[in-house]
């Protein structure tokens, strides 16, 4: 009984539709910030190292981008309300479900293949 309350409870809190991107897309995710009584949109660009919690309303995925020379990671819920949305920018070609490798590359090496299109266009 308790886990049918909570399990309807997490339901509603889920967004509607949320963007599709897996690990080792570029995303641009735009961050609702709070500063007084002002809201604005800060954009977030950079690369999708893990994904996780599947398909609950508890998901969320971290994004790496190097500012400076300096990596900087964060890590959203999925579902937050101060996500705006999720915009992918390109999308990458990976063998691995989480990209923690990619903290120790510096440069070019740092950088995730682009997944070539495989759907066919129409003429």
């Amino acid at each position: 009984m308790n886990n049918d309350i909570i399990r309807e409870l997490e339901e509603e809190q889920k967004k509607k539709e949320v963007s599709q991107f897996n690990t080792g897309d570029t995303v641009k995710v735009h961050n609702k910030i709070k500063e007084g009584n002002r809201e604005r949109i800060q954009i977030f660009e950079g690369t999708v190292t893990k994904k996780q919690g599947g398909n609950s309303s508890r998901a969320t995925f971290t994004v790496r981008k190097i500012s400076n020379g300096v990596g900087v990671e964060k890590t959203w819920p999925l579902h937050s309300p101060n996500v705006e949305k999720v915009e992918v920018v390109r999308r990458g070609k990976v063998r691995r479900a989480k990209l923690f490798y990619l903290r120790k590359l510096t440069g070019k090496k740092a950088k995730v293949k682009e997944a070539m299109d495989t759907r066919k266009t129409e003429q």
